[in-house]
């Protein structure tokens, strides 16, 4: 738990590989019973996972929350369609730019907040397979330069 009051229980690192991340937007989420204790033991899975805006509301696909073992009849279905609390604002916001050419929603990280299940979702650009190339050799330089500053200092 961090000083914040923060439990991070899921990422998708392959969305930040895959995406340029333009904005971030917290959203509450809509669960039944067994999901939320099944998210609480951390068997929760984004990668497919996406995000998008139907009939004025904000929708979760594709994200598996795995069936509680005690949930006997009450289970979910792990892949369920999951509702986001967003503002209107937001929404709207959201909406008018996921209209344009090559952006969507992607869940980035799933947590605890106050006692509460929030998803952390951003509105990303799809990166071509130059753009991760260039990314890759980004990190793989940062991190020679740290190792060559850790090596110095000893």
């Amino acid at each position: 738990m961090s000083k914040e009051g923060i439990k991070v229980l899921a990422q998708n690192k392959k969305a930040r590989h895959d995406y340029f991340i333009e904005e971030t937007y917290e959203a509450g989420i809509v669960l039944t019973g067994t999901e939320i204790k099944s998210i609480r033991r951390g068997r929760v899975n984004l990668k497919d996972g996406y995000a998008g805006i139907r009939n004025g509301e904000a929708w979760l696909y594709n994200v598996h929350i795995s069936e509680y073992e005690q949930g006997n009849r009450y289970n979910h279905d792990p892949v369920r369609t999951r509702k986001l609390l967003l503002h209107r604002s937001e929404i709207y916001k959201l909406l008018g730019q996921t209209k344009m050419q090559g952006y969507s929603l992607v869940p980035l990280r799933l947590y605890l907040k106050g006692g509460f299940c929030k998803v952390e979702i951003g509105l990303a650009k799809g990166k071509k397979n130059y753009d991760k190339r260039e990314s890759i050799k980004q990190r793989d330089a940062q991190r020679e330069m740290q190792r060559a500053l850790r090596d110095r200092n000893r």
